[in-house]
């Protein structure tokens, strides 16, 4: 009961953020042709979108990580507190609502690095990666689903049953294998200790010869 009203809240979520999406590339077009915009042209902006080729799997972004991959930043776009509770290894945190600040562009408009956004989902992210578009910067990825699938696939991946293809149990082999490097442990993957019987040795008694007693006197 709780997972489908999570669901429900979650697909509102993006419902709302599809609605906010589409009014504000609309509502750039509106405007008028002599208003001057700084970054990419607004039908550009408007068909990028719509594109979900921004989008980047958790699958994707725990290989490139356990290959040491050096060509990707990572970008955490939630509050501060949110960000020293959990993170991704070696990502910057930029809250969104300091997305624009110039500080901020040094790490997001990038020629020679793909930037990857995430938040808790990827409502938070598509938003800055939709103002840091509008501006023009390039090579903008966002994760799919955001740390909380991070965490449902790869830290903590679902075992498929006997009746699933191969792909999938080879699938979940990797997201054990890559969990395993970010630290997750399993039990059966703990070598168990060998533990020696120890036999004790069977103590001998010997009886002590009773001394005999001296013969004779002074």
């Amino acid at each position: 009961m709780i997972n489908r009203k999570l669901a429900k809240f979650l697909s509102l979520q993006y419902v709302v953020l599809a609605l906010i999406l589409i009014l504000a590339a609309a509502g750039l077009l509106l405007l008028p042709k002599y208003v001057k915009h700084e970054g990419i042209d607004t039908k550009e902006l408007l068909s990028n979108t719509f594109s979900n080729e921004r989008y980047i799997s958790t699958d994707e972004l725990a290989n490139n990580i356990v290959n040491q991959d050096p060509s990707f930043i990572l970008i955490d776009v939630r509050d501060s507190i949110s960000f020293k509770k959990n993170s991704l290894p070696n990502a910057i945190n930029i809250p969104l609502k300091k997305i624009l600040n110039e500080e901020a562009s040094a790490y997001l408009d990038q020629d020679q690095f793909d930037v990857v956004l995430y938040s808790n989902t990827n409502f938070y992210a598509d938003q800055a990666w939709m103002l840091c578009n509008r501006l023009g910067y390039k090579n903008l990825r966002v994760l799919k689903g955001g740390i909380n699938e991070w965490f449902h696939t790869i830290i903590n991946p679902t075992k498929p049953t006997e009746n699933m293809p191969a792909t999938a149990f080879e699938l979940y082999s990797f997201r054990k294998a890559a969990s395993m490097y970010f630290g997750v442990a399993y039990l059966d993957a703990i070598p168990k200790k060998v533990v020696k019987k120890v036999v004790r040795k069977k103590v001998k008694t010997v009886k002590k010869k009773k001394k005999k007693k001296p013969e004779g006197g002074c």
